[in-house]
């Protein structure tokens, strides 16, 4: 069940909304500066948000050419040499009006963007043409930079200052959303940056640059590079999903074979993940540990006999730490990151030693093998219970902690088994 929207989510779409209706009224009202160049723009814009493409974890910005669009309107002062003057509600209206229009296929369809993300492209456009336009109109940014080179580093510093605005706008929203630690939040938003969003931020200045020179025909020259900038992360994410999907099957080979309850390695490994996310770590590590969750039982294969409901926290140690070492052996053949197979390999090791992920993965599977082993309606909370019981010798009592938070925040959807 999705969670209700937090009072500053609501506050910032409510902002966000308001500010659009006044720069709607206000453009629909007053005369079209320049209408050719709204219309260029606004179409390149609508172009961007037609070839959207689904973004997982370190793709930030799943409409790249319509950011840079966006963008390279609001940083626009001349066209052809002339100067624009279209101002900043201008550029709002005509960037929120055309992202509207080409998000209508996929809103039909039901994958339409998000409230945050509509809220954060008003944000960012409005303050990249709230730090250039006042200043293009008014003659001092020509007084200041001229047209040389200075002009361009004017330009890319003020894309900079605006990137670095809307990651720290997207981790907020996240963190009001989610309640995790907003340091790790607002890391993977930078570190996304230099991903497509260096593509998205280069484009922009190119454009801007470029119709203030040329004119509007510079836009489909300069769009080139950054769509085929696009196709290549497509690419790279459609092999990353395929990759997940080899892993996810992989991970149901003990279920098939019986060794362990149906939907036990996807259940830990989603836990996981918000307990991860809970405790501050970053996207790349975050992906680790999901990997190795999904495939922490691999080892029991080994076993002539399964072990009952999977629960290999009732074997000897000696045995667990068998079954880890063969899980991490069989990871390795997987080609999976040399992490995820070493954190397997360490399931079993006193957790005092173990690195942060093989603590989690321990204690979440422990939780599901108690929680979903009995019929009790307050099992969870008695193997809750039981783990803050163990947190002297089996569980680290940060990890249980965290878990419990999640767990009462009902961020987490339960996977059905099968």
């Amino acid at each position: 069940m999705a969670r209700r929207p937090t009072l500053p989510v609501l506050t910032a779409h409510t902002l966000a909304w308001a500010l659009t209706a006044w720069a709607l009224a206000a453009t629909v009202r007053g005369p079209l500066a320049e209408p050719r160049t709204a219309v260029a723009f606004g179409a390149l814009i609508a172009v961007g948000e037609l070839a959207r493409w689904g973004a997982r974890d370190g793709e930030r910005d799943p409409a790249p050419l319509a950011s840079a669009g966006a963008l390279a309107y609001a940083l626009l002062g001349q066209n052809a040499g002339h100067p624009t003057g279209h101002g900043v509600l201008q550029v709002i209206a005509v960037v929120v009006a055309a992202s509207l229009l080409g998000c209508v296929p996929y809103v039909a369809a039901g994958r339409g963007p998000g409230p945050d993300e509509m809220a954060r492209r008003v944000f960012t456009a409005g303050f990249a043409a709230v730090c250039f336009q006042p200043l293009s109109d008014s003659g001092l940014l020509d007084d200041w930079s001229g047209h040389g080179p200075r002009a361009a580093l004017v330009l890319l510093l003020l894309l900079v200052l605006t990137a670095l605005c809307d990651a720290v706008v997207a981790a907020l929203l996240l963190y009001a959303r989610t309640r995790h630690p907003f340091g790790p939040l607002l890391r993977d938003e930078l570190r996304g940056l230099l991903g497509i969003g260096s593509a998205v931020v280069a484009t922009g200045t190119v454009m801007a640059l470029a119709v203030a020179v040329a004119g509007l025909w510079a836009l489909p020259v300069f769009c080139v590079p950054l769509l085929l900038t696009q196709l290549a992360f497509r690419r790279y994410a459609a092999v990353r999903t395929t990759y997940r999907q080899t892993i996810t099957s992989l991970a149901r080979a003990t279920e098939i074979a019986g060794y362990t309850t149906a939907g036990h390695a996807r259940r830990v490994a989603e836990l996981s993940r918000a307990v991860g996310r809970e405790l501050g770590l970053g996207a790349s590590e975050l992906t680790v540990l999901e990997y190795a969750a999904l495939m922490h039982d691999i080892g029991q294969l080994s076993l002539l006999d399964p072990v009952p409901a999977g629960a290999t926290a009732v074997l000897p140690a000696a045995e667990q730490r068998r079954i880890a070492l063969l899980g991490g052996a069989v990871v390795r053949q997987t080609g999976v990151p040399a992490d995820v197979a070493r954190i397997v390999e360490r399931q079993a090791d006193p957790y005092r030693e173990q690195p942060l992920a093989a603590r989690i993965i321990r204690a979440v599977n422990a939780y599901d093998d108690l929680a979903e082993g009995t019929e009790d309606p307050g099992g969870p909370l008695n193997a809750l219970e039981q783990l803050r019981l163990g947190t002297g010798r089996d569980y680290h009592p940060h990890v249980v902690e965290s878990l419990a938070r999640v767990l009462a925040r009902g961020c987490l959807t339960r996977v059905p088994p099968g």
